[in-house]
């Protein structure tokens, strides 16, 4: 994590990270202010919390209330080297607590990582360098061995290289890469987080057998999104690089919606349209990109190699990202290995969907097969001494795809988790399906997961699909893990040989694509260093349904964008019209705006845990329709999840609402009591929102030059990096 500090007055300090800001001071006595705690303050709280929070996790998984349950540490200083301390923590446990929660809750303190990273001793490496900003070195923290060459199946160079190549990349597009944490619990199961230090929203995890492994699938993927824009998808870029030359790509093409708003004939090509517009209803305005948002430039087209003739198609790029998420994307060494990433991660998904949606039974690996790769059973074994059966499962429907799937079963919660893995070698499919399992996952985390279900409409429904695309965890019926199924096991093998193995798997992939009726098409993202590229299979590898183009698209924050940024300069004309569209769009009243307007706020601002129907709500205290506003309050209060302080905010104002629209109540018989308990702060903010001379409480003036908003800022920073790359690539 990368942590900024500034200095203020003083010997008071500001340390800013991701969206945070602490205050540092010194005690009275060391010519401080004691205005705040001091660094060293902040160091030993942090155990203690760290403490505080795996007890509570660990309480939390089993139902277990912490109401009274205490703990406190003391540091306990070595008089004659006040460098050498014993911190000991102590917790007070009630009595109805069984022996066995009173030893896990003692073990589950030894998993706190701050005492974790004390014990082992952090090494502190200080330089001088002549910009902090400009300085990109990457902050990884694995080193492998350079004199070493590990090769793994469907790699064209070995990890090393490929981890060395890929970290130098991302460092002379001035992007600082850190490792944000690491998980291996059991054995041969490896998975960890990266993220831009300064752009934290900017993320990508890694799964592999190996630390390095796992490690090179982060970085990949890393270089992936960064070409594939996905980091930036939904958000807004500003002005800027809405009128900039280019605005995602020098290849990209602009094409006027015709008369009638029908669609410009330079975009798709007739078998796409056919997919994408069955009914005929799509529209050019439904293609305008949400990143620009300047529909008077018109919509903006990528180009994609039609792979059947190799034609040129163009794609709107609103249409992919609507539609595809990050499905068929993949960087590699070389062209053909990214091709085979990418087609393996098409097959998975669209098997997956047909198995799940039909409820299917698989057929079982047999045992004797399972024996040939000893460290994934290893893995497997590990997960079930843990208490976790492990069904291991032929995902290929009877040997057409490279497909299998692994499902944990978690007795203590009754979840299922069903994990799947592609690749034309059936081991790596297989380690694939056992590392997604497990990648990000501590063996809490396996608690959340949903119980398998006989109710069909909850598995076939669409959205379903999209909670196992964005991590597994959607439901599963019960009917999947029937022992009785139609299709036999088959040990398949789609692998090549020789040098140009990958070329090969790559045209088999597509073989079995073309055998199926399905164009493909591909896009190519080379111009920095780095391959990448996009595969789109229309009809095939959609994460979201195609009706969604019409019915649910992103860019309708083109509706709300602007007029929610400058919500504090609107009149009451342009605040009711405002209202009105935001009531009669059909969105989701319980949507956060910051989703729906394409801005990162800071989560921990009300502008942050800001929702439609909050707007709503502040939009007719405005403008004094408070039997509107009061029956919103109410609907706040009953369903939405916001922090403390905005609740008791809307506490004191269903309060204050009920007595002005009671003609027998007066406020003023009511107000010293009602400052009793909310405090004077809070009721000024209710009563000036009442009476219209406090208007929007809690959210900051900002605009569309976006002041204020800092995290969106170092989200634009991040992609400012990759444009300029871009065009002095293309320069």
């Amino acid at each position: 994590m990368e942590i900024k500090v500034n200095f203020l007055d003083k010997l008071r300090l500001e340390a800013k990270f991701d969206d945070f800001t602490v205050i540092a001071d010194q005690p009275i006595r060391y010519k401080g202010d004691g205005s705040a705690p001091g660094p060293f303050d902040y160091f030993l709280a942090s155990s203690a919390l760290c403490a505080a929070y795996f007890v509570k996790l660990y309480c939390n998984t089993r139902d277990i209330p912490t109401d009274n349950i205490r703990l406190s540490q003391n540091n306990i200083v070595d008089p004659e080297n006040r460098y050498k301390q014993i911190f000991k923590i102590q917790v007070e446990l009630p009595a109805d607590i069984s022996d066995k929660d009173r030893q896990g809750i003692l073990r589950s303190i030894e998993r706190c990582t701050v005492k974790k990273v004390v014990q082992t001793g952090p090494e502190f490496v200080i330089e001088e360098v002549a910009n902090l900003d400009a300085d990109a070195q990457a902050l990884l923290t694995l080193q492998p061995d350079a004199t070493s060459a590990t090769w793994i199946p469907g790699k064209d160079l070995p990890l090393e290289q490929t981890i060395a190549n890929m970290s130098g990349m991302l460092a002379s597009w001035g992007i600082k890469i850190e490792i944000a944490s690491w998980r291996n619990i059991v054995p041969n199961v490896w998975s960890l987080h990266i993220r831009d230090a300064h752009s934290p929203m900017c993320f990508t995890n890694g799964k592999g057998a190996t630390k390095e492994s796992a490690l090179a699938s982060a970085l990949g993927e890393y270089i992936e999104r960064l070409n594939n824009n996905h980091f930036y998808a939904g958000a807004y870029w500003g002005e800027e690089i809405a009128n900039a030359p280019f605005v995602h790509y020098p290849s990209e093409r602009w094409f006027k919606p015709g008369r009638g708003d029908k669609l410009p004939k330079e975009i798709l090509d007739d078998y796409s349209r056919e997919v994408y517009d069955p009914d005929g209803e799509l529209r050019g305005s439904h293609l305008v990109d949400t990143n620009s948002g300047n529909a008077k430039r018109g919509i903006v087209s990528l180009p994609f190699k039609r792979l059947s003739d190799g034609e040129t198609v163009y794609f709107p790029s609103n249409l992919v990202e609507n539609l595809y998420a990050s499905n068929g994307m993949s960087a590699g060494n070389t062209l053909a290995e990214a091709q085979v990433q990418c087609l393996s991660e098409i097959f998975e998904r669209a098997v997956k969907r047909e198995i799940l949606e039909s409820e299917m039974a698989l057929p079982d690996v047999p045992a004797e097969v399972l024996a040939k790769y000893p460290r994934i059973v290893e893995g497997i074994r590990g997960l079930e001494e843990q208490g976790f059966p492990v069904l291991v499962k032929d995902a290929s429907l009877g040997g057409l795809y490279p497909v299998m799937c692994v499902t944990l079963m978690n007795p203590r919660t009754g979840g299922v988790f069903a994990s799947f893995g592609a690749h034309p070698s059936f081991e790596v499919a297989l380690e694939r399906s056992l590392t997604e399992l497990l990648q990000g996952r501590s063996f809490e985390g396996l608690n959340d997961l949903p119980p398998p279900t006989f109710a069909s409409e909850a598995v076939t429904e669409p959205y379903n699909f999209v909670e196992h695309f964005i991590d597994s965890s959607g439901v599963v019926s019960w009917r999947f893990f029937s022992a009785r199924t139609n299709l036999d096991f088959v040990e398949w093998d789609f692998t090549a040989q020789g040098e140009n193995a990958n070329a090969d798997e790559a045209a088999t992939l597509l073989g079995i694509l073309a055998e199926m009726g399905k164009e493909v098409y591909m896009a190519v993202y080379d111009e920095l260093g780095a391959t990448a590229c996009r595969i789109l299979v229309p009809g095939y590898s959609e994460v979201y349904p195609v009706e969604d183009l019409v019915w649910d698209n992103t860019n309708k924050s083109l509706l709300f964008r602007e007029d929610i940024l400058n919500l504090h300069r609107l009149d009451d004309d342009a605040l009711n019209d405002l209202l009105d569209r935001l009531e009669n769009n059909e969105l989701d009243e319980y949507g956060d705006i910051a989703s729906l307007i394409g801005i990162e706020f800071d989560e921990n601002t009300d502008w942050g845990q800001l929702t439609v129907l909050e707007l709503r709500l502040l939009i007719n205290l405005a403008l004094g329709a408070l039997d509107d506003a009061q029956e919103l309050v109410g609907a706040f209060l009953q369903y939405n999840d916001n922090t403390v302080e905005r609740k008791l905010f809307y506490r004191a104002m269903e309060a204050v609402l009920h007595v002005v629209l009671d003609e027998e109540l007066a406020l003023e018989d009511f107000e010293v009591n009602f400052r009793r308990m909310y405090g004077d702060a809070r009721m000024d903010a209710v009563i000036g929102s009442v009476e219209g001379s406090v208007r929007f409480h809690g959210l900051e003036p900002t605009s569309m030059a976006l002041e204020g908003l800092d995290r969106h800022h170092r989200l634009i920073d991040s992609y400012r990096k990759l444009h300029a790359a871009r065009a002095a690539a293309t320069a």
